[in-house]
């Protein structure tokens, strides 16, 4: 997959840009809030209409603006695509792909597929988990349509349901729709459970050999997944799981409704990553760290060219100078193929890479 050229109108600090792109190795170079970073945002966007930085699609439109466009031109398994994105202050964002309306997000899955390794990731592990959670949601989302829809609605039945609980003390009548939203949810839940219980036993079957060839061998990296207690089998299908999950809501009810808060669902799984038998959250080192969030991005980079036969668009976002040395020459040791996007690096460490193109950037300005 390969993204061939891009238009980016009002999104972030861009006013207008445009540029084509090798199929190779592109290098974005630039000072410091130039817009490095916004360019690969405005990728990965188009591959998930998700952002790794915004939690809300108003805040990816320029300061002052109203509305921000996105366009790329994209080879995607044999076939050239346009796709297509405009948000809007105050409205629903419009996703088309050839000049077809997209009715939801999940209908990118599998067009542009891309792997986003950026300096938060190396606090990955590190971080509570809903930063593993978010990983496991930007992968599966690009490969798995339906997931991203159950995502979608699961997070709008989520909000639903907390504002009932919050405010069922001042207006008690709002409990009469709890169930109905517990059931939704937990319809909704069913399906996330199975598809990440799935694609957690791919990383498990990917990410320690990457793992272990970064380390030299010194270390065993080992994956979890860390879900609902009453789902027996999280890879069961999602009709097998519900009655779990619907049984685990009745359970915690009164709960809920004296914490005014959701206590049951995958909105609390955890994929739990371990280091020789030891949390790596709470016991690794900031060494062990770096190497096990390597793992895991390259693992699903490795996912992803496993089910589609094409290496997804590799996006490295200021991160070699994050790394060191050993940890650098692993990294660009597996870029061999597919098309790579890198914003920080010295000429003298790109050595080895194939042939690129180098844009620079400033204030929002794209040359190259």
């Amino acid at each position: 997959m390969t993204v061939n050229e891009i238009t980016l109108d009002g999104f972030r600090n861009y006013v207008h840009g445009e540029a084509k792109f090798h199929p190779g190795v592109n290098v974005i170079a630039g000072e410091n809030a130039q817009g490095k970073t916004n360019l690969l945002e405005a990728v990965a966007y188009l591959s998930s209409a998700s952002s790794h930085r915004a939690r809300y699609d108003r805040d990816l439109i320029r300061h002052g603006g109203d509305h921000a466009f996105l366009k790329a031109r994209v080879t995607s398994r044999g076939r050239e695509l346009v796709l297509e994105a405009g948000l809007h202050r105050g409205a629903r964002r419009q996703l088309h792909s050839n000049g077809v309306k997209l009715k939801t997000a999940g209908e990118l899955s599998g067009l542009l597929n891309t792997v986003l390794f950026c300096p938060e990731d190396l606090y990955l592990i590190r971080e509570g988990a809903e930063a593993r959670r978010r990983f496991l949601d930007s992968c599966i989302c690009q490969l798995r349509p339906r997931y991203a829809q159950a995502l979608a609605e699961y997070k709008r039945l989520y909000q639903h349901k907390t504002r009932i609980l919050k405010d069922s003390e001042q207006h008690p009548s709002l409990l009469d729709a709890l169930d109905d939203f517990s059931l939704r949810m937990a319809q909704c839940g069913a399906v996330l459970v199975h598809y990440r219980a799935h694609f957690i036993r791919r990383l498990e079957q990917t990410a320690p050999a990457i793992h272990g060839d970064c380390s030299g061998g010194r270390e065993k990296l080992a994956l979890r997944y860390e879900t609902v207690s009453a789902v027996t089998d999280p890879e069961a299908p999602p009709k097998a799981i519900l009655p779990q999950l619907v049984a685990h809501q009745e359970s915690h009810r009164e709960a809920e409704i004296a914490a005014r808060a959701c206590l049951s669902g995958p909105h609390k799984d955890e994929l739990a990553v371990e280091i020789d038998g030891k949390s790596a959250k709470a016991f690794a080192s900031q060494g062990q760290t770096r190497t096990a969030a390597l793992a895991l991005k390259l693992a699903a980079r490795d996912i992803f060219y496993h089910d589609s036969e094409e290496w997804p668009v590799l996006l490295l976002d200021d991160v070699l100078s994050e790394l060191d040395q050993r940890r650098q020459e692993f990294v660009l040791n597996r870029i061999t193929s597919g098309q790579v996007f890198i914003t920080c690096c010295e000429e003298e460490k790109l050595a080895r890479l194939r042939d690129g193109k180098a844009f620079y950037v400033k204030d929002g300005t794209l040359v190259g």
